[in-house]
C-alpha cells in the first residue's frame, strides 16, 4: 500500500526558471527504507521540503501534486500533516527554537497538541532512543554537531509521523554512532514508519534499505542494481607516519574542559607544518573545542606555541593571520549576499593574490560545478555547494593554517575528490598546513600524512 505518491512534481526557486527537479512521478510504500543519493546540489533537499509540504508555502514554485496516503497535501492543515510527515532538516540549527533537548521536544509536542499527560514520556523516550538521555537539559548551543543531530533525529521520532524524511542526519555523526542510528532507524522502519532519507556517504545502507533513488539532471530515477554505487564506499587501508618534521604547533600539557567536564587531559605533543593532519574521534569529545582552544577562543591549561612563540604573547590581530578556523556551518562564514561578492571579500584579503586571478577563479569554479552560481544568493545554496564556497574562500584568504571542522558534511564522493584535488594542489602552492575534523573517511585517509585520534580525554596518533 502506498503513503505517499507524486505526480509530475517539479519545482523552482524562481517563477518560469528551469526547474530544480522535474516530472517526478514517485510511489513511496509503506513500511520501506528509501535511500536517495545524488550529486550536491541536485535537489535532493528541494524534494524533501516539498514532500514534507515546505513548497510552496515557505518559497518555490511547486506543479504536479504530493499525495499522503491518498490526500493532496494542500488539502491538509499543518498539524494533519506532520502528523503523516515529518523532516529532519540538513542543518538541525535551523530546527531549534528552545534551549534544552527536552524543552525543545516539549516546545515540538506542546505545537502538534498533544495531551499534556503523554508530552513528558513521549520526550523522554525520544532522547533515549537515540542515545542522548545525559544532554536533555544542557544547552543547545554547548553540544557537538553530532549531538545536535541527534536531538534532531529525536524530535522528529517524538512527532510519531507516519513517514519521516531525513536530510543528510549523519553528516555530522561519528561512524560507530552512525551505524547505531541507521539500526534504530531500520528498528523503527519494521515496526511500520516510512523512511526516505538523503545521504552522500552509502556505508551501512547495503543490507537495510527497500528501494535507492537518485537525481540524474531534473529527473528522479530508481537505482535497478546499489551494488556498484555500495563499492565505492568500503575502507581502504590507510598508511600514517609519526611526525618527524618541523612542527607548526607544539602542545605543551595542553588541557581543557567545558563546564566542569573534562575534555582533555594534559597532552604534550607537535603537529606537523605543510602536512595535512585528520582528526577523528566519536561526537561530543571535545574535537571542536580543540580547534577553538588553537584559535584562541576557548580558554586553557598548559601551553600552545605557535612556531616556536607562545600563542598568548602573539599579538591577536597578527596571529588571526595566520591561523584561521573553517566553521562546521557554512553560512556563519559568509559575509555576503552573493557569490561573487564573498569571492571579492577574499580576495581583498588574499595573502597570495598573484595565485588568484580571475581565470583562476573561473576555472576553480567550474572546477567545483559551480560556475553558474556567481550571482546565486548564498544562503540559497544546497548544503554542499555552501560547503564548497567556504573551502574556496578560506583558501583564497591563504591563512597559513587552516583548521577544517567537518568540511565535507553535504558533499557527495565525487565533489569530496575534487575538493581534495583543490586542496593539496592550493596547499601546495601557498605552503599552508591543514587540520581536518572529519567524520567522512571513505576516500579521503589517502590526502593525510597523520591522524590524530581524540578519544578518551586524550589526543593520540596512530601510526601505521
Amino acid at each position: 500500500m502506498s503513503v505517499l505518491t507524486t505526480h509530475n512534481l517539479s519545482v523552482a526557486y524562481q517563477e518560469d526558471a528551469t526547474p530544480i527537479i522535474a516530472d517526478v512521478n514517485l510511489t513511496i510504500d509503506a513500511g520501506t527504507f528509501n535511500l536517495l543519493i545524488g550529486p550536491s546540489g541536485s535537489g535532493k533537499s528541494t524534494l524533501l521540503k516539498s514532500l514534507a509540504g515546505l513548497y510552496p508555502e515557505f518559497g518555490g514554485y511547486l506543479t504536479g501534486d504530493i499525495r499522503l496516503q491518498g490526500q493532496n497535501i494542500n488539502d491538509l492543515t499543518i498539524i494533519e500533516r506532520v502528523k503523516k510527515v515529518a523532516l529532519l532538516f540538513q542543518n538541525p540549527s535551523e530546527q531549534f527554537a528552545m534551549t534544552t533537548p527536552f524543552d525543545e521536544l516539549v516546545f515540538t509536542l506542546e505545537n502538534l497538541q498533544t495531551p499534556p499527560a503523554e508530552i513528558e514520556n513521549r520526550a523522554l523516550a525520544a532522547l533515549e532512543f537515540v542515545g542522548i538521555s545525559n544532554f536533555k537539559h544542557q544547552n543547545i548551543q554547548t553540544l557537538s554537531g553530532g549531538e545536535a543531530q541527534k536531538v534532531a533525529l529525536a524530535i522528529c521520532l517524538a512527532m510519531d509521523s507516519d513517514i519521516i524524511l531525513l536530510d543528510e542526519p549523519f553528516a555530522s555523526v561519528d561512524p560507530t554512532a552512525r551505524l547505531e542510528l541507521l539500526e534504530k532507524l531500520q528498528q523503527l522502519q519494521q515496526a511500520g514508519r516510512t523512511i526516505i532519507i538523503s545521504d552522500h556517504d552509502l556505508a551501512g545502507y547495503a543490507d537495510i534499505i527497500t528501494k535507492m533513488y537518485t537525481i540524474e539532471g531534473t529527473n528522479l530515477v530508481q537505482v535497478t542494481d546499489p551494488t556498484s554505487y555500495f563499492a565505492k564506499f568500503t575502507p581502504t587501508p590507510a598508511t600514517f607516519q609519526p611526525v618527524t618534521t618541523a612542527s607548526v604547533f607544539e602542545l605543551n600539557q595542553l588541557s581543557f574542559k567545558t563546564g566542569t567536564r573534562t575534555l582533555l587531559q594534559a597532552i604534550s605533543l607537535p603537529i606537523a607544518q605543510e602536512k595535512f593532519t585528520l582528526i577523528t574521534g566519536p561526537n561530543g569529545v571535545g574535537k571542536s573545542t580543540f580547534f577553538t582552544a588553537l584559535t584562541r577562543l576557548k580558554a586553557y591549561d598548559g601551553q600552545i606555541s605557535y612556531l616556536g612563540t607562545d600563542i598568548q604573547k602573539i599579538k591577536l590581530p597578527k596571529y588571526v593571520r595566520e591561523v584561521a578556523l573553517v566553521f562546521q556551518h557554512a553560512e556563519q562564514q559568509y559575509l555576503k549576499m552573493t557569490v561573487m561578492d564573498e569571492i571579492e571579500l577574499s580576495l581583498k584579503h588574499a595573502l597570495h593574490p598573484d595565485l588568484w586571478t580571475t581565470a583562476k577563479i573561473d576555472a576553480t569554479l567550474d572546477q567545483l560545478n559551480m560556475a553558474t552560481l556567481k550571482e546565486h544568493v548564498v544562503y540559497q545554496l544546497s548544503g554542499g555547494q555552501k560547503k564548497k564556497l567556504q573551502i574556496l574562500l578560506m583558501l583564497i584568504i591563504g591563512t597559513p593554517v587552516l583548521l577544517f571542522d567537518e568540511p565535507l558534511a553535504g558533499l557527495d564522493l565525487a565533489s569530496v575528490q575534487t575538493i581534495f584535488a583543490l586542496l593539496t594542489t592550493t596547499a601546495a602552492a601557498q605552503k599552508q598546513t591543514i587540520l581536518m575534523i572529519s567524520h567522512q573517511l571513505s576516500g579521503v585517509t589517502q590526502y593525510f600524512d597523520h591522524h590524530l585520534i581524540f578519544d578518551n580525554q586524550t589526543l593520540t596518533y596512530e601510526v601505521h
